[in-house]
């Protein structure tokens, strides 16, 4: 193994388990804020109900990310940055506590924190699925791409990752404003996705391995009708080890969205809720012991081979 992908995998370690003990800082001193302050100011500037303007802004803003990620230098501090998980299970498993009391006005004034539907029509299994699917998805967006990202490229990868997903959930999102001028930032926030979420797949295979034919079934037939390319297959592996059907129609305000189901079963509940943080615990933990057995098997191998020369000699 090369020195630069065994560092690699060690600041990895060391920035998730940084981020498993200790709390988000608030957003005034949070550097994925100020970016998003930044380019707030940078579409003020560049909006045109156009394409061209939305490619310029977001190679701007990847370009920030980037040059952010080889000053800073450190993967670990830059992906200690880009991670997001702690948060999001953390308002997971709140939801699922107001569900699970019966206290759905309290569950829909939260739901937002975690998906941009419209929660006033929504009852407690409603919730339930909304809560389930943005831990699928947020996992690939919050903890597997920027894994992967720092593995491959390291501090620029980290933040260059975290500026493009950043990008998509300001203007990405199919809207009257967004439509034209967001469409490279989606477009750009899919490709960086595309091999995190089927590596988050995998993880989640491995961690449910009993429900492999289940998660299979529906990562083959249901995420492939799903209007995003990444999230379908995140929520669809997720649906087919919890053995419950996610998706259905949605309502984002004015606009109703019919999605396609995925996995089959009955639809979640609260219980569900805390079923799916195991789920992506038990995964994230897959992907940590894979990467320590890629460490160890390479210094056991580079050993082995000093052992051979020393032998010939």
């Amino acid at each position: 193994m090369s020195p630069v992908l065994e560092r690699r995998l060690v600041a990895i370690a060391a920035a998730v388990l940084v981020d498993r003990l200790t709390p988000e800082p608030p957003n005034r001193w949070h550097p994925v804020a100020w970016f998003g302050t930044a380019m707030t100011a940078i579409e003020r500037r560049l909006w045109r109900d156009r394409r061209p303007p939305g490619v310029v802004y977001a190679a701007t803003g990847l370009g920030i990310g980037v040059a952010a990620g080889r000053l800073l230098r450190s993967p670990t501090i830059a992906l200690t940055v880009a991670l997001g998980a702690g948060s999001l299970r953390a308002t997971a498993a709140t939801i699922g506590d107001l569900v699970a009391a019966d206290d759905l006005a309290a569950a829909r004034l939260a739901l937002p924190g975690l998906v941009g539907r419209d929660p006033s029509g929504l009852d407690g299994s409603g919730i339930a699925a909304a809560v389930v699917e943005s831990v699928a998805e947020n996992s690939v967006d919050a903890t597997v791409a920027p894994i992967v990202w720092t593995l491959v490229a390291g501090a620029p990868g980290a933040l260059g990752y975290r500026a493009t997903n950043t990008m998509d959930a300001m203007v990405g999102h199919r809207s009257a404003r967004h439509e034209r001028f967001g469409w490279a930032s989606a477009r750009l926030d899919d490709i960086a996705n595309w091999v995190p979420a089927r590596v988050f797949a995998a993880a989640v295979t491995a961690a449910a391995w009993h429900r492999r034919s289940a998660i299979a079934r529906a990562v083959r037939a249901d995420a492939p009708a799903h209007p995003s390319p990444n999230a379908g297959v995140a929520e669809a592996a997720v649906a087919g080890a919890l053995g419950v059907e996610l998706g259905g129609t949605l309502r984002y305000g004015d606009r109703v969205e019919r999605r396609p189901r995925l996995g089959r079963g009955p639809r979640p509940d609260a219980t569900t809720v805390e079923s799916a943080n195991e789920l992506v615990d038990r995964s994230l933990v897959v992907l940590a012991v894979a990467g320590l057995g890629v460490v160890v098997g390479g210094r056991l191998l580079g050993l082995r081979s000093a052992v051979s020369a020393g032998h010939r000699r």
